[in-house]
């Protein structure tokens, strides 16, 4: 897990040291350069060590220096991949870096590589016989890449502020941006915060031609759900056990480090299946597994995490966190991230990881299960939805929007009112757009009275409704669970656990998104994801005799913090965003008003503005 940082034109060695010294919180034990003055090319590379400590640095040459890699991320097939390589003439130097896995694979395969490797990573591959760049990002994007094409140069790395950092690299909000990352939480790829920037989206490859100054980007994978809608009874049994066999291996591809490994663990389905198949491989070695709680009761899963790592025998690390200092860490944090998005559980991941640094390096989470699986609130209310959208009229719709609206105002998690109001809100527009509704800060219909220039809502959500169009499956579960995996994880989910765990210099592994596993849960009917009212209902068949039975009974709980409560704690003044984002200051500021005076409770669009206002004061 690494960091790195790289330009192709206009700049000299000062340039690439400012941009990889930003990334020192990403690879904390080794810095280098590397840099071509005939082709006006400069790589740098920020280590956290892993893997072969002795052979793996980086940036990393093959045998006549004609092609060289920075890459960061792990390949999990590695060994594999090698043996086939030396079959095929290949001849290593290292003993076991998975870095040197890439040079040997691109000069076999090409612009192939990506194809064959099971991993998280982002890469970027110089070859200086054909004069061009060849990068790539896994399947999900757990790993960033971001680059930009200026007069004169072509910048890449893996955060934007190392791009901002090169003297050409200056860069301004973007109106379209803002509003794209007030209708999701995020900025879905290519698109970035950032007028000029993008990020490359998850498995997509790069080729940047340094004799044409061209940028070429092409996707070589997409998720996409192939089942058939038949889930008959009898095929349970041996799907359970192909899925258990599935994530025991996918676990175990994830337990090779060089370094102290653990599990982030929560008491949930996910987590709890990762530990217990984990401290299954591992053996007399055990694992170790942490966990933070809150204060606040509705809140705090300590207590099943260390119910579950009981029955389980992990080592056991538990931290409860006290709410005045965690508010604290909320500026600095807020003002760190590349780019806002708005979960508000970045902070307690943070916490974890930089908890869990203090004894490992590496550490294994439950992210993708949820989506992989159908473990999500919404699903279960797919067909109300459905029924619901044709039948209701729309006056009568406004006013039940209107009676909603009037309720208590809850603080807790995910409060009854707090899901009605975004239930109602999300039927208020076409299935397509139910999902990104739902989970968005503001609604569509509230753009024209917060943006000078605001998108309708087709423009707003042009991704996910061209999703919603390609699903090969009508089933409105399937069609859920693809955008999910497509826009969720990666965007959201993903990007939250890179930052919190980069910001601790902790490396974080997510065995779900192994790609034996996810190639089956493709192929797998949504009857099996959601029966008879069970989310997850397959896995939680596969798991039975291997995480403890009251888990598998739980109801889902999200990890978030006591937002609302904190909210009105922090008190903020009249916030005002550059001009340039298009963004109307007298909008938030009523909303900020509202809020203080209990007269609404859009505690997403606060926080969301929030993230953003501390994100714009960094700069």
């Amino acid at each position: 897990m690494c960091g790195f940082a790289g330009f192709i034109g206009a700049g000299d060695v000062g340039d690439i040291k400012l941009m990889t010294g930003r990334l020192a919180h990403r690879g904390p034990d080794d810095e280098a350069f590397w840099s071509d003055p005939e082709n006006r090319i400069h790589l740098g590379f920020r280590r956290l060590t892993i893997l072969d400590s002795s052979h793996g640095r980086q940036p990393m040459h093959n045998g006549d220096n004609s092609i060289t890699v920075v890459f960061n991320g792990e390949i999990y097939n590695h060994r594999e991949l090698r043996a086939t390589l030396e079959a095929r003439g290949h001849h290593f130097r290292s003993d076991h870096s998975d870095t040197e896995v890439l040079l040997h694979g691109y000069q076999a395969w090409g612009d192939e590589l990506p194809l064959h490797l099971d991993g998280m990573f982002a890469f970027a591959i110089w070859d200086a016989y054909r004069r061009r760049l060849f990068c790539a990002r896994d399947r999900f994007g757990e790993k960033p890449f971001y680059f930009a094409a200026r007069a004169g140069v072509f910048l890449f790395a893996s955060e934007i502020g190392a791009l901002q950092a090169h003297a050409l690299g200056e860069d301004e909000l973007s109106s379209v941006g803002v509003q794209k990352y007030f209708a999701y939480g995020y900025v879905p790829a290519p698109g970035t915060i950032y007028r000029h920037t993008c990020k490359l989206p998850p498995g997509s490859t790069l080729v940047f031609d340094a004799a044409k100054g061209s940028v070429n980007t092409s996707r070589y994978w997409r998720f996409a759900i192939t089942a058939e809608d038949d889930a008959p009874a009898h095929r349970i049994p041996a799907l359970a056990e192909e899925l258990r066999h599935l994530l025991e291996q996918a676990v175990r591809r994830r337990l090779e480090a060089d370094v102290p490994l653990g599990v982030f663990l929560s008491g949930g389905i996910d987590s709890t299946a990762i530990l217990a198949l984990a401290a299954k491989a591992r053996g007399d070695l055990g694992v170790d597994s942490f966990t933070i709680g809150f204060r606040e009761r509705s809140y705090d899963e300590s207590a099943y995490a260390r119910r579950a790592a009981t029955e389980i025998g992990s080592r056991h690390h538990e931290r409860i966190v006290d709410i005045a200092g965690a508010q604290r860490e909320l500026p600095a944090l807020l003002g760190r991230l590349d780019e806002p998005f708005a979960d508000p559980s970045l902070l307690p991941t943070h916490l974890l990881a930089r908890f869990a640094r203090e004894h490992v390096t590496v550490a294994l989470s439950g992210d993708g299960g949820d989506e992989l699986f159908g473990g999500y609130d919404p699903l279960l209310a797919l067909g109300a939805a459905a029924f619901y959208s044709r039948l209701v009229p729309k006056p009568l719709h406004a006013l039940l929007c209107r009676a909603v609206a009037a309720l208590p105002r809850g603080k807790g998690n995910m409060s009854l009112d707090f899901r009605l109001r975004r239930t109602l809100r999300g039927l208020s527009y076409a299935p397509g757009m139910w999902n990104p509704v739902w989970l968005g800060p503001l609604d569509p219909n509230e753009f024209v009275a917060c943006f000078d220039n605001p998108l309708p809502p087709n423009e707003l959500f042009e991704e996910a409704l061209q999703a919603w169009e390609e699903c090969a499956s009508h089933n409105l579960v399937d069609r859920t669970l693809t955008f999910y995996s497509n826009f969720y994880l990666p965007e959201m989910i993903l990007a939250k656990a890179d930052r919190a765990s980069m910001f601790a210099s902790l490396e974080s592994r997510a065995p779900f998104l192994d790609r034996d596993l996810v190639t089956f849960c493709q192929r797998l009917p949504h009857g099996y994801k959601l029966r008879g009212g069970t989310r997850k209902f397959l896995l939680k068949e596969a798991l039975r005799g291997v995480v403890p039975d009251f888990v598998l009974a739980r109801k889902k709980k999200g990890f978030g913090i006591p937002l609302t409560t904190w909210l009105h704690q922090l008190k903020p003044a009249e916030m005002a965003l550059p001009a340039t984002a298009g963004m109307k200051t007298d909008y938030a500021a009523a909303r900020w008003r509202g809020f203080a005076a209990g007269q609404e409770e859009e505690r997403l669009f606060l926080w969301a503005h929030l993230c953003l206002t501390a994100h714009a004061g960094h700069r």
